[in-house]
């Protein structure tokens, strides 16, 4: 979970906040005590996870656990053993579907059409080389019935050269011309240099958020985050057995 540890070091405040707040409702009481250990935590659902007294808690792309009375964070995944179903992956992966698609397709650059069987959501930096790899594959996932829709993760950070890239191809002008100063950039052409009004460090910031920590970064229709270059036939196959078709 992207960034958990944050509340590790507070869990003996969380003790102590939560004996002010002992008579209140279990959701009251969670809210209370993480507002006193993490005031600035954008809490989304507190809702009762599948543990009995043990309450799950969406902040984001994140999940976290607190038990009823406030007092007690836990950290990790739950796993049903008889299904053999992580139910915090599946949690997880709700979320990152909806803040992806709160980003909105006109701040995206998209390869396909809505008719494909598959759609991917790509975190990409122009100058990773295995983003390259994928990029000039780029008609074989379409084949392959995947449609490609990219957001910027350029690793070095704003100002770097990689950042001014796709700043310059945010900028190059419509949906096609951005297209193609994309493919282009990632050829290791040199594109024109050019600024404007553009969703580059939103990208970074929902990467971060999603806990992208290289490119490329893969997230399925459903949430799921495949880390890492996947080969078109054989990501069409494993998207293919999880739909059943």
């Amino acid at each position: 979970m992207p960034k958990i540890h944050r509340f590790v070091p507070f869990s003996f405040a969380l003790m102590l906040a939560a004996g002010s707040v002992l008579a209140a409702p279990p959701e009251d009481r969670v809210r209370a005590a993480l507002k006193e250990v993490a005031p600035d935590l954008k809490i989304t659902s507190i809702t009762p996870s599948p543990i009995k007294d043990l309450y799950e808690v969406m902040a984001g792309a994140e999940v976290l656990y607190i038990t009823a009375d406030g007092r007690h964070f836990v950290s990790g995944h739950i796993v049903d053993l008889q299904t053999r179903t992580d139910l915090t992956e599946r949690r997880l992966a709700s979320a990152r579907k909806l803040l992806i698609d709160a980003v909105g397709e006109d701040k995206m650059i998209i390869f396909g059409d809505q008719s494909a069987k598959h759609t991917l959501t790509v975190f990409t930096d122009i100058e990773c080389g295995y983003c390259r790899k994928l990029h000039r594959q780029i008609d074989d996932y379409l084949k392959e019935g995947m449609r490609v829709r990219y957001l910027f993760f350029p690793r070095a950070g704003k100002g770097s050269p990689s950042f001014d890239e796709a700043v310059s191809v945010w900028c190059a002008g419509d949906a096609e011309a951005r297209r193609t100063a994309l493919t282009r950039a990632k050829a290791g052409e040199r594109i024109e240099s050019k600024t404007c009004d553009n969703p580059v460090e939103t990208h970074m910031a929902l990467g971060m958020d999603l806990g992208v920590r290289g490119t490329p970064a893969i997230i399925t229709e459903t949430g799921e985050l495949i880390p890492g270059y996947v080969e078109p036939r054989r990501l069409a196959a494993q998207l293919n057995a999880q739909s059943g078709g």
